[in-house]
């Protein structure tokens, strides 16, 4: 299970400059952020890790502008929560291909983008779909062998 945002390699000032985006510390710090784990964070997660460095309003202004760029695609959870990840490179302002199946496990609530699932769904004629989303929910790797291990 591979998430694109697990990718430590990511340079958040040369993602800002691809996207022609002003390079701001709150900016860079949100992409840091998301960047550091393997699973897609929420917005309440956000706020929490950040702390007093970015303001709600800022913050939701920076997923918002990062959505509409591509440079993040938005994961709504069981519960409706939305969870962000760092898109594929192959994102545009015009279309995000993050065409991957999204994994919910039910125990943790944590989100994973398994890049290497891609649903195979064929539009019938006559209908273009410019964004699907797949959501499976169960239990993740993490969860399962905590429950085998009893910890």
């Amino acid at each position: 299970m591979q998430n694109q945002s697990s990718d430590m390699s990511i340079d958040p000032v040369n993602i800002l400059k691809v996207h022609s985006l002003k390079h701001t510390k709150q900016r860079v710090r949100v992409l840091e952020e998301i960047a550091l784990d393997t699973v897609a964070i929420s917005q309440p997660e956000l706020e929490k890790k950040l702390g007093k460095e970015i303001d709600r309003v800022t913050l939701y202004r920076i997923l918002n502008i990062y959505e509409d760029k591509g440079i993040l695609h938005r994961i709504m959870d069981m519960n409706g929560t939305a969870n962000y990840a760092i898109c594929s490179p192959s994102c545009t302002e015009d279309h995000h291909h993050d065409e991957h199946v999204h994994f919910n496990c039910t125990q943790c609530n944590k989100i994973y983008c398994l890049d290497v699932v891609a649903p195979p769904i064929q539009m019938p004629e006559g209908f273009t779909a410019s964004a699907m989303t797949t959501t499976a929910y169960g239990v993740c790797e993490k969860c399962n062998s905590a429950a085998i291990t009893g910890n």
